[in-house]
């Protein structure tokens, strides 16, 4: 998106006119010390003395330029682009420039399949289930693993040129470059090939997974020889990677010998089973079923195959077919004289199922394909870009003059459509469906990271998002169910649903999922103001997860304060706490949100309310149990240091010394320390006091957010990829500048740069997701408490501005950021928004574009020893 720098025409309103306006009473500011200053420098020296000496050397700063070998990655605002083979780690690259909808997604392994770490075709939802083998075996520890697998890969086209294979990792190869461009969603690879035998080959391939049509591929390989007659081979494939073998790839070496949790189980037994084979002219399908959990996929391969030579002449074409159990081919056989040039399209469909057999998908694969060929690649391609042109005029976030930083910022949010558009009745998995990491599964990265995003940019995807956990609501029951609690209890880590972590400790105990679904709900409905979902599904879900909260937590003898145990909160080196204080504020607001909605329609929607009742049995005084528990929810504050503490152990654990050089290079601690070890510490592996003060931080005093920010800092090891983002933001409101600008940084090229060394397991779709929000919601200063909205900028200083679009209600507002002045204009929608406050003043945004000064901020620095 090209960024409009015009101002002469907006309207400009000072902050002394605003003030006048409004009638507003600045005050005298007092400069004599009050009793509440004197405790506060009080408590901040009391912290001070808990700081270890050297408390912010692990957070040495990060410099953006020398994080991308420039030589292989150039800047380019729109495209990644890489310019030599083998330029960055295989994995890697596969996930960097991989293609997804949502719904099929296609690792970046390259078109004649070799030289690969990791193949990985996905279908979104298809899993294997296993049974979990319990060390030492107890009641209502989750009992089915879940993993993602690969779905049929139809990925391959293997040139031949006189017999000869192109294995990129040994072939001769100049003028080379593959580039993934945002713009049109295709990856793009071409190259001059010098046989073995010494002939001249232009080879150009390009790959789309369609955002349009859901179950749709296509790609295409183009071949023209240079310098001589050749006979040309090209093979299209569909191949079983999941059981079968592939005689260049080691397995093995690809994924490492290291014990990682991160990583995806490895399934030893036969998982796909054929139940289908068919082909036809140009044509193949194959259809198999998972041994275990009986779901069903199949894939079918269409083809264009044309030529065009010199004289004009057509030479003999033979075509070979072959169709087999775990594999089909289609050979394609011509020899071309000197100047030819040979295309290849492919066109691929996948349908799956969780009951329907292969046949029955099958036939849905060739009802499709007929569809798209009709319609034809390049028709495919250019409704792409269409799409695409829409998602980026709502999406797009510009940061002025940084083109480094912008196509880092724009490749984090393609991963964010990505992983959404069309997941549609199925979940967002935390790495998309770029890898296998974590298995595949759905966590709450979704909700707190993602769901912001998508509910202000493309709010149709978010509410497929909510309703799919709405899905899960009977399996939700029957958990919390066996956990011996009321409502329900959503799992933490799954695919079909049930609980799949084998960890209670890290994974069931974070019960704060419930509170984060409700969160993410409650965003959305203020966002769009889409009531009738709220009454319909949203209403199950905040009363089961109210009643849940009621269940879990109790009232003290005294019924002073209500309190939460034996939970896990974000930090999952804190495991298993009492009064974990993210989970207590979560709690608190899904409370009080599922109470005023129940309210609300009783007083609005009666009708509605009745039937509410009726199928809950509820009662009014259910609704007052709740606000009573939600006023009364214990909040865990030591008066001594002036800060949240954790959970009420946190304070009493021994302190880590991060920079401890025996400590420094063992990262993330998980995979070098038994858990036991890492519990005793007051250490954190990611932000959980600090996601509580952004999430909920009209609930805490900027006094409060500095003071709990200090302290725990220098105790995160950014471990998590969740981490460094919300770091960020809450650092920008507080005006630690150079910190804000450094974690952006850190959460920005988690994955471009391999911050965390896996990034060949897949994108961190939650990260991105935090990126957008760092921008938005940190520098950009955006906050949005319970439908009042506002914006309070912290540009960074050698940033010249920044641009960014939040739809409310239906109106897309562009919001754009600089020095002193913040301009705000309804781009597209039929109404005005407001009001909104903007830099302390309340105004009415229109169709006018109207510019705001705002004054001087103060910069602060992070309290140190």
């Amino acid at each position: 998106m090209s960024h409009d720098d015009k101002t002469k025409d907006s309207a400009t309103i000072t902050a002394d006119a605003i003030d006048a306006a409004v009638g507003a009473n600045t005050g005298s500011s007092q400069s004599e010390t009050t009793p509440r200053s004197r405790a506060s420098e009080e408590r901040r020296r009391r912290r001070r003395e808990f700081e270890p000496t050297r408390a912010d050397i692990h957070h040495h700063l990060v410099d953006a330029e020398g994080l991308m070998d420039r030589d292989i990655t150039p800047v380019d605002e729109w495209r990644l682009i890489e310019t030599k083979p083998g330029g960055m780690p295989l994995g890697v690259s596969e996930t960097l420039f991989a293609l997804s909808n949502g719904y099929i997604g296609m690792r970046a392994n390259p078109p004649e399949g070799r030289d690969s770490a990791e193949h990985g075709t996905f279908i979104n939802g298809l899993h294997e289930t296993w049974h979990i083998r319990h060390a030492e075996d107890a009641y209502g520890l989750a009992r089915a693993g879940q993993s993602i697998i690969n779905a049929p890969d139809s990925k391959a086209m293997r040139l031949y040129i006189d017999d000869e294979p192109l294995r990129l990792g040994n072939a001769e190869v100049h003028d080379y470059e593959r580039s993934l461009d945002f713009r049109d969603g295709l990856l793009r690879r071409r190259f001059n090939w010098r046989t073995p035998g010494g002939k001249q080959v232009r080879v150009t391939s390009d790959r789309m997974v369609s955002f349009q049509e859901k179950h749709v591929a296509v790609m295409s390989l183009e071949v023209e020889l240079l310098d001589s007659d050749a006979a040309v081979v090209i093979n299209s494939q569909i191949l079983n990677r999941q059981d079968g073998e592939d005689e260049y790839h080691d397995a093995a070496a690809a994924q490492g010998s290291e014990l990682d949790p991160r990583r995806a189980e490895t399934l030893e037994d036969r998982v796909l089973n054929p139940t289908f084979q068919a082909e036809g002219e140009e044509r193949s399908t194959l259809a198999f079923r998972c041994a275990r959990s009986g779901m069903t996929v199949a894939c079918a391969m269409d083809h264009r195959f044309t030529i065009t030579t010199p004289d004009g002449s057509d030479p003999y074409l033979e075509i070979d077919q072959r169709t087999e159990q775990d594999s089909a081919q289609i050979l394609y056989h011509v020899n071309a004289p000197k100047g030819s040039i040979i295309r290849l399209e492919k066109f691929v469909s996948y349908h799956s199922s969780r009951h329907v057999r292969g046949e029955e998908l099958a036939f849905r694969c060739a009802r499709t394909l007929n569809r798209v060929r009709r319609i034809g690649l390049r028709t495919l391609q250019e409704n792409q870009q269409e799409w695409l042109e829409r998602f980026w005029e709502r999406s797009d976030v510009v940061v002025h003059n940084q083109p480094e930083i912008q196509q880092a910022v724009r490749w984090n949010i393609w991963q964010l459509v990505q992983a959404s558009a069309r997941a549609e009745i199925q979940g967002i998995p935390a790495k998309g469906m770029t890898g296998t990491g974590y298995g595949g599964h759905y966590f709450w990265d979704t909700e707190i990271y993602v769901l912001p995003f998508l509910s202000y940019t493309s709010p149709a995807f978010a509410r497929n998002a909510l309703r799919f956990r709405w899905d899960m609501l009977d399996a939700a029951w029957e958990r919390a169910d066996e956990l011996a609690h009321d409502g329900a209890l959503f799992p933490w880590r799954t695919i079909n649903g049930l609980e799949s972590s084998a960890y209670y400790a890290a994974g069931t105990a974070q019960y704060h999922i419930d509170a984060d679904i409700v969160y993410a709900l409650m965003k959305y409905v203020y966002a769009t103001g889409d009531v009738e979902f709220l009454l319909r599904e949203g209403t199950d879900l905040l009363l089961s997860t109210a009643r849940f909260w009621m269940s879990l937590g109790f009232f003290d003898p005294d019924r002073a304060e209500f309190q939460i145990h034996s939970v896990t909160g974000p930090d999952e080196y804190n495991t298993v706490v009492n009064n974990n204080l993210y989970t207590n504020v979560m709690a608190q607001y899904n409370l009080t949100a599922a109470a005023d909605v129940l309210r609300q329609m009783m007083t609005e929607r009666p009708e509605a309310f009745r039937e509410i009742c009726h199928r809950y049995n509820l009662e009014v005084s259910e609704i007052e149990e709740w606000e009573e528990a939600a006023a009364k929810m214990y909040i865990p504050f030591n008066e001594r240091l002036g800060i949240h503490p954790q959970d009420d152990q946190f304070l009493l654990r021994k302190r880590w010394n991060l920079d401890d050089p025996e400590v420094g290079p063992k990262r993330p601690l998980l995979l070098h320390y038994h858990p036991l070890t890492i519990y005793r510490h007051q250490i954190i592996k990611q932000a959980d006091v600090v996601l509580a003060l952004f999430l909920m931080g009209d609930k805490f005093t900027q006094e409060e957010k500095r003071a709990d920010y200090d302290y725990y800092d220098p105790l995160t090891t950014g471990d998590s990829s969740l981490s460094a983002v919300v770091q960020s933001i809450v650092a920008a409101e507080l005006g630690y500048g150079d910190k804000a600008i450094d974690f952006f940084i850190r959460g920005l090229y988690v994955d471009l740069a391999n911050l965390h060394g896996n990034a060949a397991d897949g994108v961190h779709v939650a990260s991105a997701g935090g990126v957008w929000q760092s921008l938005v919601y940190g520098f950009g200063g955006f906050r949005d408490y319970d439908g009042e909205f506002s914006i309070d900028p912290r540009l960074p200083d050698e940033w010249d501005g920044l641009t960014y679009r939040v739809t409310i209600h239906g109106c897309r507002m562009r919001v754009t950021v600089r020095r002193r002045t913040v301009e705000v204009v309804v781009e597209d929608g039929e109404h005005a928004l407001g009001p909104i406050n903007i830099a302390g003043h309340e105004v009415i945004v229109g169709h006018e574009p109207l510019t705001i000064v705002v004054g001087e901020r103060e910069e602060h620095e992070p309290a140190k020893a």
